[in-house]
């Protein structure tokens, strides 16, 4: 009897792996759905569409792309996190998303951690420190030491965690106090800085330089640890003196956890060569265009899963000590 359960057993895992190698190797015989928590037309969705387009060409499956925004990503994320483990359901989820969402709301319906299988990093990019013209600072060392000398803190606009936990850096970094001003929008940050409501914010390049072109702000460092190849002539924070700081936005892929192994690893591969093609690349960089005509958009990234989960491991880590000496909360 013990020898019959024991065939029994080896049997049922033999054919248990069968059916898997079986549906990984049918995988994908119906439409997938990229699920992002934006609305159309911002930078994220730029990169779902391209990446959508060329899956569907390479596959000979629909990719459709389903805009989920609201509730700071959550809705998309949660609805990715209920969805079934065959990668039909994939989620493009931003930075904040994985890294910051956890911190600040303690009680949410998912784990980006224990909920999600990450697949690969889809792009990325640095915030830009820029001030007002008005600021006599021509560094980041030059604006700690004019913030030093001021009756007042400076003030900044953000209009996202992301934004404002850069600035929030910056102030603990720099030992130094500023006033942080929230707006509901980036175009209405960027707005308020250039009219001198505000002196000072991060946000992300393309919309930043473009003001700079213009004369109505100026450019300082952008916060990568590396200086970024669509602006190579700004310094990066870490070499203004701040050699910890570190801020990038990016996009990652991931499936719900309990996706088969082979599923991911498929869509990792395809991924990465699509990121890769020199038009998917073009059209990345040229998400944003200054008035030279100079590309400043999404860096397409190459790399694994272990990439990504190390990413969200590290930027968990620095994010949270910087939200609680700030004492930043969900709003």
């Amino acid at each position: 009897m013990k020898n019959w359960l024991i065939r029994a057993s080896v049997f049922l895992c033999c054919f248990t792996a069968l059916a898997g190698n079986a549906a990984a190797q049918a995988y994908p015989n119906k439409p997938i759905q990229l699920v992002l928590g934006f609305p159309p037309g911002g930078s994220t969705d730029i990169l779902a569409r391209v990446v959508a387009s060329k899956l569907q060409a390479a596959w000979g499956q629909p990719v459709v792309v389903l805009n989920k925004p609201g509730a700071s990503t959550i809705i998309a994320t949660e609805f990715v996190a209920k969805s079934p483990a065959d990668g039909y359901t994939l989620l493009l989820g931003a930075s904040s998303a994985n890294t910051i969402n956890p911190i600040l709301y303690p009680k949410l319906s998912y784990s980006p951690t224990r909920d999600f299988a990450p697949i690969t990093i889809m792009g990325s990019f640095p915030l830009v420190l820029a001030v007002h013209p008005s600021v006599p600072a021509s560094s980041v060392r030059e604006l700690v030491a004019h913030n030093k000398t001021r009756a007042t803190p400076m003030n900044y606009s953000s209009a996202s965690t992301l934004f404002q936990l850069a600035g929030e850096m910056f102030k603990q970094m720099g030992g130094i106090e500023l006033t942080h001003i929230p707006y509901k929008g980036s175009a209405q940050a960027l707005t308020a800085m250039t009219a001198g409501d505000v002196q000072m914010l991060f946000l992300d390049p393309a919309p930043v330089i473009a003001q700079v072109k213009g004369g109505r702000a100026k450019a300082l460092a952008v916060t990568s640890k590396k200086r970024w190849a669509l602006l190579p002539e700004l310094p990066t924070m870490a070499e203004s003196g701040m050699p910890d700081f570190n801020v990038t936005a990016w996009v990652g892929l991931f499936a719900p956890i309990g996706t088969p192994g082979d599923i991911q690893a498929r869509l990792q591969v395809e991924v990465n060569r699509i990121l890769q093609m020199p038009d998917v690349r073009e059209r990345l960089d040229t998400l944003g265009i200054d008035p030279g005509g100079r590309a400043l958009g999404i860096e397409p990234a190459s790399n694994n899963s272990e990439t990504l989960t190390q990413l969200i491991r590290e930027e968990g880590a620095r994010y949270a000590k910087v939200i609680k000496t700030a004492n930043i909360k969900a709003e």
